[in-house]
């Protein structure tokens, strides 16, 4: 038996080896994490304070903008700091705590992007009954299914990846632990449980897809029918943001987890991880806060109530 040396480190290359642009990479993603954490929380801190958004719709997107934040927090303060300090290093450890808790919130976000189809179907499909369906019991419910499942899948899917031995090169050409490198440098000639960990994730992504396609289909034959052009609007402005979100979402998630590895990563590769990890969170509160009339009235109204308790208090 050849003799084969452990990794017991990884060295994540980020963009560049150049430490003045290191520098560079690490100020822009920075300022990209403040703006993506403080516009989720300004969500999640409006939709807990206004009592008008006490709706199924916003318990969604509350949830939402937690997982935006927490699923942007994993890989971009850890390349920040890497990036200042120019030390690229991460334990194995690092390694399995980062992709246990990407694939957990990224899992986590995607059923509850079909959660919030389904909660449009039911408004526009179903409103009389809307009510009675989407009660507080259902919504809490569907909400912690989303985030077991999320959990679950990432604790499978990281035990699938770290159940086999590392060796040769410790290089990853990317700025987070993502599966295609690491399965790259593993050891293991037989990869049925990370493979199968992979169908895992094609069945529950290709289930939370069917179901929004199908809400979708309801949902657009009904808006259709809708007599008045800005009834219409209306519905087009609440649904099509929300499947264009959960698209691109889809799409770069599928891209990165569930793509071959390759020898050589391409510069599309880092480009969609980037796309995958910071994009979402900085897109979610733009398409649903800023085209969003009820988010923009509950903003003015706490502004207005904290400015006003300010000048009291002066």
């Amino acid at each position: 038996m050849a003799n084969v040396t452990l990794v017991a480190r990884f060295l994540l290359v980020g963009f560049s080896n150049v430490q003045e642009l290191q520098i560079l990479y690490g100020v822009l993603f920075l300022v990209i994490y403040l703006a993506a954490l403080m516009s989720n929380l300004v969500i999640i801190t409006v939709i807990t304070l206004d009592l008008h958004l006490k709706t199924p719709m916003y318990f969604f997107l509350k949830n939402l903008s937690l997982l935006d934040i927490f699923l942007v927090s994993v890989p971009v303060p850890k390349f920040i700091v890497n990036s200042l300090i120019h030390n690229s290093s991460i334990s194995i450890l690092g390694c399995a705590c980062q992709l246990l808790l990407m694939t957990s919130f990224s899992a986590g976000e995607i059923f509850v992007l079909a959660a919030m189809s389904y909660d449009r179907y039911v408004a526009i499909c179903c409103p009389l009954h809307y009510v009675v369906i989407m009660n507080d019991g259902a919504c809490v419910l569907m909400a912690s299914v989303s985030w077991a499942i999320g959990g679950l899948f990432g604790a499978v899917y990281t035990d699938g990846t770290f159940s086999m031995p590392f060796c040769g090169s410790s290089v990853i050409p990317q700025f987070f632990c993502d599966v295609p490198s690491l399965l790259r440098i593993s050891c293991s000639q037989t990869l049925m449980v990370i493979y199968t960990s992979i169908g895992i994730g094609i069945c529950l992504g290709m289930s939370c897809f069917i179901c929004i396609v199908v809400s979708y289909i309801y949902i657009f034959s009904t808006v259709l029918k809708i007599p008045t052009t800005k009834g219409q609007s209306k519905a087009f402005s609440t649904c099509l943001p929300h499947l264009i979100v959960f698209t691109v979402f889809i799409i770069t998630a599928c891209f990165v987890y569930l793509k071959p590895p390759s020898d050589i990563p391409s510069v599309i590769d880092r480009l969609v991880s980037v796309i995958y990890t910071v994009t979402p969170p900085i897109l979610n509160p733009v398409i649903y806060s800023l085209r969003n009339n009820d988010m923009k009235q509950a903003l003015i109204r706490l502004v207005r109530k904290t400015y006003g308790q300010g000048v009291h208090l002066i």
